[in-house]
């Protein structure tokens, strides 16, 4: 079961901006921070943004002031606003969030591509 669905990514020509988004199923009934991670070939799965449940804020500095995490809690979203992408962006792009389905975890997406040309 996916229980995390993500969209938004795609092929960006560098000083352009992307939307991703991710919302969590209803089988995750309980949500607190949520996020996105990225990774490119060769690299490890690195954090870029995460937000709380109320809306605390934190971001790698590789993208502060270029990217801006949100999160609607009514409708289990979370969204990554991306500008001034830079071809060092390109990575496949993880949702993840810590809920509640019956058991506390971490829950992933999976992944979506961005690719960003010079």
């Amino acid at each position: 079961q996916v229980q995390l669905v993500e969209s938004g990514g795609g092929l960006v020509q560098a000083g352009g901006s992307l939307r991703l988004s991710c919302t969590a199923s209803k089988s995750i009934f309980r949500l607190n921070a949520m996020g996105w991670f990225r990774q490119a070939p060769g690299n490890q799965r690195d954090l870029v943004a995460r937000i709380t449940k109320g809306g605390i804020t934190n971001y790698a500095d590789s993208v502060k002031g270029r990217f801006t995490i949100s999160r609607d809690n009514a409708h289990n979203t979370v969204l990554l606003q991306m500008n001034s992408l830079k071809p060092e962006d390109t990575a496949v792009y993880y949702c993840y969030a810590d809920g509640f389905d019956g058991n506390w975890g971490q829950f992933w997406g999976q992944g979506t591509q961005v690719t960003v040309s010079s």
